[in-house]
């Protein structure tokens, strides 16, 4: 495969495409990177949630072990405080579903982000391009292989008739009776065409 033409012209339109493809899968890659990191800003209520729910669980799970030392009512009070400590961590469930539902919505955006710009870059660049690589790679080992009348084939079918109508006399004529010239010049056209050098 050949990946840029020989001639100046094209090779800076190839150039500046692929600068593009690289500028514009950068951009998509920073603005999914910076949505992501603005969703993840939003766990700090779950964060602040599973905090509190571990502190008040904590702090209802020490004054139950307190509660019991208490002669008489000590273990009734310590049951009332362990369904504060229980509240405790539903609260920091709570909070934890919280950060992590912010957590899967930020990564998923993140993958969205970048897959749907990449999928258009795919889509309409990458397919150009290989598309002119293969071409430009077998019309130059058609060159190197010394394949002139092939190459004039090819160009005799696929020139418009504006350029066939240039040349002097019949070009199928010419290919056809072998015309070195002919061969040359219809074959420099269709290496040309591919973006080699004849």
């Amino acid at each position: 495969m050949k990946w840029y033409a020989d001639r100046p012209p094209r090779l800076v339109w190839q150039v500046l495409a692929d600068l593009l493809a690289v500028a514009w899968t950068w951009t998509w890659v920073k603005v999914a990177t910076a949505v992501g990191d603005a969703v993840r800003a939003l766990r700090a209520p779950g964060d602040g949630l599973s905090h509190a729910g571990q502190s008040l669980t904590d702090t209802f799970g020490d004054a139950a072990a307190r509660a019991r030392d208490v002669p008489l009512v000590g273990g009734k009070l310590a049951d009332a405080l362990e369904r504060g400590r229980s509240a405790g961590g539903t609260l920091t469930d709570a909070g934890q579903a919280q950060v992590q539902a912010v957590e899967t919505t930020a990564l998923w955006l993140t993958i969205a982000l970048i897959a749907v710009p990449l999928a258009f870059l795919l889509i309409t660049w990458l397919p150009l391009r290989l598309r002119f690589a293969r071409r430009a790679g077998v019309a130059r080992r058609l060159r190197d292989q010394g394949r002139l009348d092939l190459l004039a084939l090819h160009a005799l079918n696929t020139l418009s008739l504006h350029d066939l109508a240039t040349f002097p006399g019949d070009p199928v004529e010419g290919w056809r009776r072998q015309d070195p010239e002919i061969i040359r010049a219809l074959a420099a056209r269709r290496l040309r065409s591919s973006g080699v050098r004849p």
